[in-house]
Formats: structure tokens, C-alpha cells, sequence
């Protein structure tokens, strides 16, 4: 039914639940799996900056370098998990992208028939609502989505 499934990982609890959830498919459907993980853009805001002159791009290229690390880490983890259930993953970071963005755009570009994440993510464990990046994807994908609580 499946053959190309995109799922959409953060690093948190439920984004595991999820990922463990899409392998199971993955596995019982012989189906390809593309995880992807994005990093936000970095933005610096300083009040009264109007005022003052600095130069930001080493500090910016420093943040953007810890949060493509971290994403790898998110990756690696998933590569991990992926392995213990005899399968292996294509892996995707998206830089400067946020969730909703990378995960639909990735579903697109890879031709995929399928999109498994969690309801929400770091920002939102305390939520009893949908998440927005879930939302997002629910609202813009032309491919079935399974949203993981």
C-alpha cells in the first residue's frame, strides 16, 4: 500500500513513538523510509539595537553549526532505532526551514505516498491540542499524514 514514507523527527518522545511506529509499517510494507529533521532560522533580537553596531555573522555561524550538530545527533539516533529493526533510512536535514515546510517538501521532492509524525513536538509536550508544525502538515499535504499520539 505503501512505498515511500516520510517522517518527520525532532528528537523528542513522541517523534520516537512516531518514527517506531512508521518503521513497523515500513518493515511489514517493504517500503522506503525518509526521516527528516530541520533547524529553525536563528534570529537575534536585542532591544535598542537601532543603537548599536556589532557584527553578528560569527555568532549566527556558531549557532547554525550547533544546530546542524544536533540535527545529525536526531538523525543518528534514528539511524540507530532503524537498525535495531533490521531496516535502514534515508536521512534528510533541513537548514533554516521550519517542520512544516521540510516535512511537506521533502514528501514532495521524494514522490512519497505517506507522512508518519508526532501531534507535536518539543514545543508543544504540554499541549493538549494539535500541535501547529502537525497542523501545518495535516493542512498542506496531498498525501495521507498519520499523526502519532
Amino acid at each position: 500500500m505503501y512505498t515511500r514514507i516520510v517522517v518527520g523527527i525532532d528528537g523528542s518522545e513522541l517523534a520516537t513513538k512516531a518514527l517506531r511506529h512508521a518503521l513497523t509499517l515500513g518493515k511489514e510494507m517493504g517500503a522506503k523510509l525518509i526521516v527528516v529533521t530541520s533547524t529553525e532560522p536563528s534570529v537575534l533580537v536585542a532591544p535598542g539595537a537601532e543603537f548599536m553596531i556589532a557584527d553578528t555573522s560569527s555568532m549566527l555561524g556558531d549557532l547554525e553549526e550547533a544546530k546542524a550538530k544536533s540535527a545529525q545527533a536526531t538523525l543518528d539516533e534514528a539511524t540507530k532505532l532503524a537498525a535495531v529493526s533490521g531496516l535502514t533510512i534515508e536521512k534528510r536535514h533541513v537548514p533554516m526551514s521550519v517542520a512544516a515546510d521540510a516535512i511537506v517538501t521533502t514528501a514532495q521532492q521524494q514522490g512519497a505516498d505517506l507522512i508518519v509524525m508526532g501531534s507535536h513536538g518539543r514545543r508543544g509536550l504540554g499541549r493538549l491540542l494539535l500541535g501547529s508544525q502537525a497542523a501545518e502538515v495535516l493542512a498542506r499535504a496531498t498525501i495521507p499524514v498519520l499523526v502519532v499520539k
